[in-house]
């Protein structure tokens, strides 16, 4: 069976970030939901560097539905458009509280988990510029990706350590080095 992902998304969300997520753990064979955050209900999607991408859903009809893993994309202003969703941050709290993995890459780690409390006592990393609103978390700031087993968060620096972080939601999702046909068949196998 399918491990079910979701994906959300917003306008100024960083595009190779949301996009290697999305397609590296459709690779792996997981069931990836894209949900958009906007707030007058768009599924279509302006990343920072102008990419749109339409999403499956709107965020709202996510709310109650059971998912494996929830990754946030960084960038900005989506990491925000992210923090304001109240879906989203109920969807979040309720992976939290059933001890399913989440997990953020670039600015969302500070601006959407620890906004919301989400990183309290968690092993984590974020942009570095973001580091110092990592409120509450156990910053790790020499790491480009940071995987806190215990309280089953990912989190990565930025666009350039994407493909590593989504190899590291496969191990999540399916075993540890389940990542390693996927990432020999993209010729990706040198990324961690």
């Amino acid at each position: 069976m399918p491990r079910q992902v979701l994906i959300p998304i917003a306008d100024g969300s960083e595009d190779i970030e949301a996009v290697t997520i999305i397609d590296t753990l459709r690779r792996a064979g997981a069931k990836v939901t894209v949900a958009s955050c906007a707030s007058d209900g768009s599924l279509a999607v302006t990343c920072s560097q102008k990419t749109v991408i339409t999403a499956d859903t709107h965020i709202d009809s996510c709310v109650g539905k059971p998912f494996h893993l929830i990754a946030l994309p960084g960038g900005m202003p989506g990491a925000e458009h992210l923090r304001d969703s109240e879906a989203l941050t109920t969807l979040l709290r309720d992976q939290q509280k059933a001890g399913k993995w989440y997990a953020a890459i670039c600015a969302s780690p500070a601006v959407v988990l620890a906004f919301h409390g989400l990183l309290d006592n968690v092993h984590a990393t974020c942009y570095p510029t973001f580091m110092e609103q990592m409120e509450g978390a156990l910053p790790r700031p020499g790491d480009a990706t940071v995987i806190d087993d215990r309280k089953r968060v990912i989190t990565a620096q930025g666009a350039g350590s994407a493909m590593a972080f989504a190899f590291k939601l496969i191990d999540a999702l399916y075993g540890k080095d389940a990542y390693r046909p996927i990432a020999k068949q993209m010729v990706a196998d040198w990324a961690l």
